[in-house]
């Protein structure tokens, strides 16, 4: 068997340093996003965030799969309390899974590399809708962030044909 012929040229490679990239702080009250990657059309979103102390995000209902790897800290879920995420941990969650995000008042707080596809839909402690977080959200309140910070357009790749950096 040949090898295949090139469908898109690639003159070098898209890779993205989180240790020399600002992170947006603030994205969400107490969680700070470097995005990576943010495609709203295929519902895809990679970002590494870092969450502070005491953080519980709302209980949301996740529409596709989840890949999170813990890079520092620890975290755990409300409703799973014996199973922390510490460094180290990688976690799998399926599409339809239904949780709490938190970390411990006294901690350190975390760090973490997440792969999302589709969306969480977000509830408040009575289980009443609040809204739907998505790539395409994602992107909108980093860039509004990232703005407000006086950072500009951070740097994440754009996927598609020609795929490319958010900004040179």
């Amino acid at each position: 068997m040949a090898l295949p012929d090139i469908v898109h040229h690639q003159d070098f490679l898209l890779t993205l340093d989180t240790s020399t990239l600002p992170m947006v702080e603030n994205a969400l009250p107490g969680v700070h996003i470097w995005p990576l990657f943010l495609d709203p059309e295929n519902g895809v979103w990679v970002i590494r965030a870092r969450f502070d102390p005491g953080i519980v995000l709302p209980k949301h209902f996740h529409t596709g799969t989840v890949h999170f790897y813990t890079t520092a800290g620890s975290w755990h879920y409300l409703e799973y309390p014996d199973q922390p995420q510490t460094a180290g941990c990688y976690l799998y969650e399926p599409g339809g899974s239904v949780h709490t995000f938190a970390t411990d008042a006294d901690g350190e707080g975390a760090d973490g590399f997440m792969v999302i596809n589709g969306c969480n839909v977000n509830f408040d402690e009575d289980g009443n809708f609040v809204n739907i977080m998505d790539a395409g959200w994602i992107e909108k309140m980093v860039l509004e962030a990232a703005k407000a910070q006086g950072l500009g357009v951070p740097r994440y790749i754009k996927p598609g044909a020609e795929a490319a950096y958010s900004c040179d």
